[in-house]
């Protein structure tokens, strides 16, 4: 079984976030970037567990540039046998899913993966938009999947319950929490990483499509403000007249 894992590069759930002065991108100064976690705990670990059942490989793709590498080391150093770097600087959600989309084309993988969403955008869109590319079945996050054969019974979470649905391979899914358990790399794993093949190819044709005018930082928090338990009153004309949740 041909497996690929779309992972991709964020920045550490604990950054700050700062802007460049004409608040067109983030400022990267001090970031400490890493692979994004639902890439990482849920659908590179299943694709790693479905790889030990049933046999098959494991591959990384990452759209984006050279300082990339980093983190797709941590991918091969948990259990990938190897990746590709298309290399790219970010054009948007289409323009990176027409990237993937070439790659799997030429891969002819059975399943690809990705998270539900990266921490940093939360745009969801770009699995749908490879399976879309590819004429693929795609199952958006799901938090169960198991495979017997060509067929896979997938589990997703809807609103007030689950929904169950059975697909053929080749199809896209993205994974969820509840489809894996995070892996920490061994030290052989990170030796081992660093003999594995990265393949880097250049970018297809494709126009970015979107183009970033500016960013807004929210608003600031307002202080916390205490309210004497014995002043009822008070408290309910805050909510109601300031914080308007009455």
């Amino acid at each position: 079984m041909k497996l690929l894992v779309c992972v991709s590069k964020t920045p550490e759930t604990t950054t700050k976030i700062q802007l460049t002065p004409d608040q067109a991108a983030l400022d990267e100064r001090g970031v400490n970037y890493i692979m994004n976690p639902y890439d990482e705990w849920y659908a590179l670990v299943r694709a790693m567990e479905l790889k030990e059942a049933v046999g098959g490989t494991v591959t990384l793709l990452n759209v984006g540039p050279a300082d990339n590498d980093a983190v797709i080391r941590k991918g091969l150093a948990i259990g990938a046998d190897d990746a590709i770097r298309v290399d790219a600087t970010e054009g948007g959600s289409l323009f990176i899913a027409r990237q993937i989309a070439a790659q799997a084309k030429e891969g002819a993988y059975d399943i690809i993966f990705f998270g539900k969403e990266t921490i940093d955008c939360n745009g969801s869109e770009v699995g749908a938009m490879v399976a879309e590319l590819l004429d693929l079945a795609y199952v958006g996050d799901a938090s169960k999947l198991e495979v017997n054969g060509t067929a896979a019974t997938v589990t997703r979470d809807i609103e007030g319950g689950v929904q169950v649905v059975e697909v053929n391979t080749p199809f896209a899914l993205s994974a969820a929490k509840g489809m894996a358990e995070q892996r920490i790399p061994n030290m052989r794993g990170i030796m081992m990483a660093k003999t594995k093949p990265l393949k880097v190819v250049p970018a297809v044709e494709a126009s970015p499509t979107t183009r970033v005018q500016h960013y807004d930082l929210p608003p600031a928090k307002s202080a916390v403000r205490l309210i004497d338990p014995e002043n009822m009153d008070e408290l309910v004309r805050l909510l109601h007249e300031e914080a308007k949740v009455i």
